[in-house]
């Protein structure tokens, strides 16, 4: 059993993601969608060690999921917000 699941999981991607530098950004293409039984095909950031990124619906990888895009040196719209994009899913059908 995990003690501390923060802790242990951003040390963890910590590990596995500072210092990476994104190369490439595509959407999961059809067939892999299909192979993985999936109906939305998310976004891949390709990372320079050949390894990846992209987002799920849930911790069991169910479907493909949109990915948030904030930027912290934005100031906030007059209604409060900050309209940074939101990288959709895409219908693999």
């Amino acid at each position: 059993m995990i003690r501390n699941p923060e802790k242990y999981w951003t040390d963890s991607a910590t590990k596995a993601l500072v210092g990476r530098k994104i190369v490439k950004v595509q959407y999961m293409t059809k067939d892999n969608a299909e192979e993985s039984g999936w109906f939305q095909r998310p976004i891949f950031l390709i990372l320079d060690d050949g390894t990846f990124l992209f987002p799920q619906s849930d911790d069991e990888g169910n479907d493909g999921g949109a990915l948030g895009h904030v930027a912290p040196d934005e100031k906030l719209n007059e209604d409060g917000y900050n309209h940074q994009p939101i990288y959709p899913v895409l219908r693999n059908h």
